[in-house]
């Protein structure tokens, strides 16, 4: 997940600068179909191929993800932005990507069987029934937190 820095006024300040290996090492980790693991490589590439992109080999992909390629074309992102269905500001720009992520992320947890049960339950409630959830879901991970000794934002 995308952290922020505080900017020592209370407020968030901008995300943390991620590298285009990280953006697209997430891409790979957080968007697939639902009952299966990440996409290959070699589905990947031809899956841009398919859709009319530009060819990339797997091999160029898995430069790209570790980091040991920084450069790709415009043509390649854009392709590759297509495929995981993420804006092309994705790979560009930091807050871009940041909302993104937090996107993904919901969408991921929404993949486990008791958190859509738990959150089609909740959306029946009322305002005042869902804001009394969201108390007690804080409470339950800041006290799970402190058992596993980490620290919550703002101890």
């Amino acid at each position: 997940m995308v952290t922020f820095e505080d900017a020592g006024d209370g407020t968030n300040a901008s995300p943390e600068p991620r590298t285009l290996a990280q953006k697209l090492d997430y891409l790979f980790r957080q968007v697939h179909p639902r009952d299966r693991g990440e996409f290959s490589l070699r589905e990947v590439a031809a899956g841009i191929e398919r859709a009319g992109g530009p060819t990339i080999s797997p091999t160029y992909l898995m430069y790209l993800r570790k980091g040991q390629r920084t450069n790709p074309t415009m043509q390649h992102l854009e392709a590759i932005a297509q495929f995981f269905g993420v804006p092309m500001a994705y790979f560009l720009d930091d807050s871009a990507a940041a909302q993104v992520t937090d996107e993904l992320d919901l969408v991921a947890a929404l993949r486990d069987e008791d958190v859509r049960a738990v959150a089609l339950h909740v959306a029946e409630l009322s305002p005042e029934g869902r804001a009394a959830v969201a108390r007690m879901v804080e409470q339950i991970r800041q006290d799970e937190e402190a058992a596993s000794g980490r620290e919550t934002p703002g101890d």
